[in-house]
C-alpha cells in the first residue's frame, strides 16, 4: 500500500456543494484496475450572525422603536474583521433592508468581485400598560393637533381633514 496526502485549498466564495475531485487517487483493490476518483464535496457551516444566500450575506440587526423611528446606525464586523457602519435615516419597518455592495462572499467564477451584505431589521416593540397607551394616544393627538393647526389656512376642507386623521389614527 502507498499512501499519500491529498490536499484540497478551498477558496472563499466556494458554494455548498462544489465538488473536488482527485482523478484515479481511489483504492486499487483489485490489480489491472484502474483506481477510482475521490470525490468531496463543499459543505457550509452555519455562522452566528451571517446567513449565506448565494452570493449575498443577510445579517439582522435588532433596533428599538425609538431607533426604528428616528435613525439607526448598524455597527457590523465583518467576516474579515473589518468595521461597517450601515446608517438608516428613514423609518424603519419591520420588512426593510439596507443592501451594502460588495460586501457579501466573493464570486467563485469573478473572485475580484463580491456579493452584497443585507441587512434586516427587527424592531422591538415595548410592552405598555393601558395608561402608557392612553398617554401615548394623548401625545399623539396634541402633536397631530399642533402639526395642523400650524398649517390651517382657514378654510372648512382643511379642518374636516384634520378630524379624519384623528378619527383614522384612533385618537
Amino acid at each position: 500500500t502507498v499512501e499519500e496526502i491529498l490536499t484540497i485549498e478551498i477558496k472563499p466564495g466556494w458554494k455548498k456543494g462544489t465538488k473536488i475531485t482527485f482523478t484515479d487517487k481511489g483504492h486499487d483493490t483489485r490489480r489491472g484496475v484502474i483506481p477510482a476518483d475521490i470525490v468531496f464535496i463543499v459543505d457550509e457551516k452555519p455562522h452566528s450572525v451571517f446567513k449565506r444566500d448565494g452570493d449575498n450575506l443577510i445579517v439582522t440587526q435588532k433596533v428599538s422603536l425609538a431607533e426604528a423611528l428616528t435613525g439607526h446606525t448598524a455597527q457590523l464586523t465583518a467576516l474579515d474583521g473589518r468595521n461597517l457602519s450601515v446608517s438608516v435615516d428613514s423609518i424603519i419597518s419591520q420588512t426593510h433592508e439596507e443592501v451594502v455592495r460588495g460586501e457579501g462572499m466573493p464570486i467563485q467564477k469573478e473572485q475580484s468581485k463580491k456579493g452584497n451584505l443585507i441587512v434586516k431589521f427587527s424592531v422591538k416593540f415595548p410592552k405598555l400598560t393601558p395608561e402608557q397607551k392612553t398617554s401615548i394616544r394623548m401625545l399623539l393627538f396634541i402633536f397631530i393637533l399642533l402639526f395642523f393647526l400650524g398649517n390651517l389656512d382657514g378654510t372648512r376642507e382643511k379642518h374636516h381633514n384634520v378630524a379624519d386623521i384623528f378619527v383614522n389614527a384612533g385618537c
